[in-house]
C-alpha cells in the first residue's frame, strides 16, 4: 500500500509540472465530438460528382441544442459542370453549418463565383439551404465582366444568378434614349 502511493504520489507530480490542468467536469456539449483536419470530400448526385468541400479543421458539436459543424480555418466549395470543370465556388476563412437547420454563416473574406462567371465579395454571407437563398446585410462587391458595382445589403438564390442589392452605391452608366 505504501509503495503504491509513493508511485501515485511521484506520477502526480511529475505529470502535472507545466502541463495544463483539464476539467473532466465540464460540459461534454462545450467539446467538439469529431475534429478532422485536412479535409477533402466529394458530394455526387445521381452516380456523378456534382461539389467538392475543402477545410482544413471540420469540428463537429452535435450534442448542443442547435447542433453544428465549425470551420475555423475556412471551407472553400467547387461545383462541377458535367464534364468536371469548377463553374461556381464559394469560400470563406471561417464557416459555421447549423445542420438541423440546414444554414451556413459564412464569414471574413467571402468570396463566391457564380456560373456567369461573376465574381461576389463581402465580409459575411448567409446561406439558408431550405429557402435556397444567400444573404448578407453589410457591403458587397460584385465584379461583373464590364462593372463593378457595390452596395449594401444583398440577396440571391443560392446560385447567384437572379440577385438584388438592396443598397446600390457608384457611378451608374444610363443609356440616353
Amino acid at each position: 500500500m505504501a509503495v503504491a502511493s509513493a508511485i501515485a504520489i511521484c506520477f502526480f507530480f511529475s505529470c502535472s509540472e507545466g502541463n495544463e490542468v483539464v476539467d473532466i467536469s465540464s460540459d461534454p456539449s462545450m467539446t467538439a465530438r469529431l475534429t478532422a483536419t485536412d479535409v477533402t470530400t466529394l458530394v455526387s448526385d445521381s452516380g456523378i460528382t456534382r461539389y467538392r468541400v475543402d477545410a482544413k479543421v471540420w469540428k463537429v458539436f452535435d450534442r448542443v441544442e442547435d447542433p453544428y459543424w465549425d470551420f475555423p480555418e475556412g471551407i472553400h466549395f467547387d461545383r462541377f459542370d458535367p464534364d468536371m470543370n469548377v463553374d461556381a465556388e464559394i469560400e470563406s476563412k471561417k464557416a459555421v453549418y447549423y445542420t438541423t437547420r440546414k444554414f451556413w454563416d459564412l464569414k471574413d473574406s467571402v468570396h463566391a463565383m457564380n456560373l456567369k462567371g461573376e465574381h461576389f465579395e463581402c465580409d459575411q454571407l448567409f446561406w439558408d439551404e431550405k429557402a435556397e437563398r444567400v444573404y448578407t446585410n453589410g457591403k458587397v462587391k460584385i465584379t461583373q465582366q464590364d462593372k463593378i458595382i457595390y452596395g449594401k445589403g444583398f440577396e440571391s438564390n443560392q446560385t447567384f444568378t437572379k440577385y438584388v442589392i438592396k443598397k446600390p452605391e457608384g457611378i451608374f452608366p444610363i443609356e440616353d434614349k
